[in-house]
């Protein structure tokens, strides 16, 4: 099976470009305040050869840019994400899909923090709003198994295929994969087959932890035709009460756009077919999966 390679982290290629880059909003501003630059950086990556670049909608939540704010412009915001990663896509020389990004609503990496009830309503802003721009949904750093059937059940209307990736446990890299909420990853490819997926993916974690993780999926989804994947973040380990998009973590040196291309060729091996890049991991990252193992 031919590779798919995925787009790269959002939010650092927008400040990196100069686009109005704060917190809370993180990558939100950008589309707000300036969204010709959202579009430059969805560009940016499929000159360097994505097949799939992420609605840049992980930040069009209560969580970054306020309730009232979410309430009177979270489905203008979302939609104009949809459209713009849809135009880009549009425009391309070769085939590019859009997927459309479900964030975690009660802060990443934190299944102890999970409202159901509060997700639903804002996710479902979401869905609606992305819909008529993506071609499959991608509910990304997932912390638990709840939340995907969440997401499962308010994108079933849409009829679009559903990508589920979550995001792992990374303190002890030599410690067996699960999940943040401690569920295993048995138990995630489980959930995958039960709910329809069409890929289940690891992302948002540092990449020691995703080979194992691969390998556990890929025996747990045999014959069942659910594709896996990675994209991992350039993080070093994030401890149990951190919060992703909390502020500018620092990026490791050694993940350079050749050293990330290790560590995918090894997801390869283990069976990953969807290789990408999530915080920290540029275009230039994606040119090498693109150039090298594509």
């Amino acid at each position: 099976m031919s590779l798919v390679i995925l787009d790269g982290g959002t939010g650092r290629e927008l400040a990196r470009c100069g686009a109005p880059f704060r917190q809370p909003e993180w990558s939100a501003l950008a589309l707000i305040e300036a969204p010709e630059f959202v579009a430059q950086v969805h560009q940016r990556y499929v000159d360097a050869g994505a097949d799939v670049i992420t609605t840049n909608s992980y930040a069009v939540v209560p969580f970054h840019i306020g309730q009232d704010r979410f309430d009177a412009h979270g489905a203008q915001w979302a939609a104009l994400a949809g459209s713009l990663a849809r135009a880009v896509a549009d425009a391309a020389p070769r085939g590019v899909k859009v997927a459309g990004s479900l964030p975690p609503v009660s802060g990443s990496y934190r299944p102890d923090l999970i409202d159901l009830e509060r997700s639903r309503a804002v996710l479902a802003v979401l869905v609606a709003a992305l819909a008529p721009h993506v071609d499959h949904w991608q509910a990304e750093t997932l912390s638990a198994i709840a939340e995907a059937e969440l997401v499962a059940d308010l994108i079933a209307p849409t009829g679009k295929p559903l990508w589920l990736s979550f995001t792992l446990a990374d303190e002890d890299p030599a410690a067996a994969p699960q999940l943040r909420s401690g569920e295993s990853v048995e138990a995630a490819a489980a959930a995958a087959l039960r709910l329809g997926a069409q890929a289940l993916l690891f992302n948002c974690s540092q990449p020691e932890v995703m080979a194992a993780a691969v390998a556990q999926a890929k025996a747990a989804l045999a014959g069942s035709g659910v594709a896996i994947g990675v994209y991992a973040n350039a993080f070093p380990p994030q401890g149990a009460d951190a919060e992703a998009n909390n502020g500018l973590s620092p990026i490791r040196a050694d993940l350079t756009p050749e050293g990330y291309a290790a560590f995918a060729r090894a997801w390869a091996a283990e069976g990953a077919t969807i290789l990408g890049g999530c915080c920290g991991i540029g275009p230039e990252h994606i040119a090498v999966l693109r150039g090298e193992l594509a």
